[in-house]
């Protein structure tokens, strides 16, 4: 028993340290490659280290490349909407898991539905709408299908969280005379708060890379997001590489360290919510 308990402690370990391989090289790679010359790059070799690191890579990328520019603008963009998903998500999950009507369930499959549409299928729909409200190309464009995109998978998870909260906490408000409101803002919020810091993460992990929505419903240079700012190394006759590569590291960073300080977040977040779920 005690040989094999050593062995499949061993293949678990063994396991373990090939996906941490696995998931840690690409981003260790991203920062070699940041710091290699054009011709470093070019010539093949992926797993050799720059004879010199290129520091000026990342004054260039910060410089010619309209980083706070970009950065600016995914800052706004994110923080909107992560305020908008935890308020809709979050009223939505109280209504739904609290409420006694009869299209509770039916409100919470749509919620379902919707985190199985295809974000491509809608492009062209949400084009065309936006083009006959006079949205297109700005920043309402990218806030308002996030929103719509995000809050299915929110409403999931904080109505799981919910549905293991006993209802005599409320009933013991309701019989101080608090309200609908009241007891939600008092007393339901302040529990939604480890759920709610999921949502959060996830929502910025998802919306800070997007790229297919930005591209086509933005046009303006002034209000384009971090992943556009690769093609201001890209010309016709030379490509910068190794600020490219530093480019990427700096807009990758700060999704990186709050997944790396919030990952145990994520995780007791999204067994809370699949509880009853």
């Amino acid at each position: 028993m005690t040989r094999k308990f050593t062995i499949s402690k061993s293949l678990v370990w063994l396991l373990l340290s090939v996906l941490l391989v696995t998931q840690l090289y690409p981003l260790v790679w991203l920062v070699t490659y940041s710091l290699k010359t054009n011709e470093e790059i070019l010539s093949g070799s992926f797993f050799a280290l720059p004879s010199i690191p290129q520091w000026v890579n990342y004054k260039d990328a910060y410089a010619g490349g309209g980083f706070m520019t970009y950065l600016g603008n995914s800052v706004l963009i994110t923080s909107i909407t992560m305020v908008c998903v935890v308020v809709l998500a979050a009223m939505s999950a109280y209504a739904i898991t609290r409420f006694r009507w009869k299209y509770g369930q039916l409100v919470m499959l749509l919620f379902l539905l919707g985190m199985m549409i295809p974000l491509q299928a809608t492009l062209l729909p949400l084009m065309l709408i936006f083009k006959n409200l006079g949205i297109l190309n700005t920043r309402l464009s990218l806030i308002l299908p996030y929103v719509a995109f995000s809050v299915p998978i929110a409403v999931f998870i904080l109505s799981g969280f919910l549905k293991t909260v006993p209802h005599e906490m409320e009933e013991s408000a309701v019989m101080d005379g608090a309200g609908t409101y009241r007891t939600f803002y008092s007393i339901i919020l302040p529990l939604l708060v480890p759920p709610i810091m999921t949502v959060c993460i996830l929502t910025f992990i998802s919306i800070w890379n997007e790229y297919i929505l930005a591209a086509t419903f933005i046009s303006s240079q002034k209000l384009k997001t971090l992943p556009f700012g690769i093609n201001s190394f890209v010309s016709q006759y030379n490509t910068n590489y190794g600020a490219i590569g530093a480019f990427l590291v700096m807009g990758a960073a700060p999704v990186v360290a709050l997944y790396f300080v919030l990952s145990q977040r994520i995780t007791k977040g999204i067994a809370a919510g699949a509880v009853k779920g």
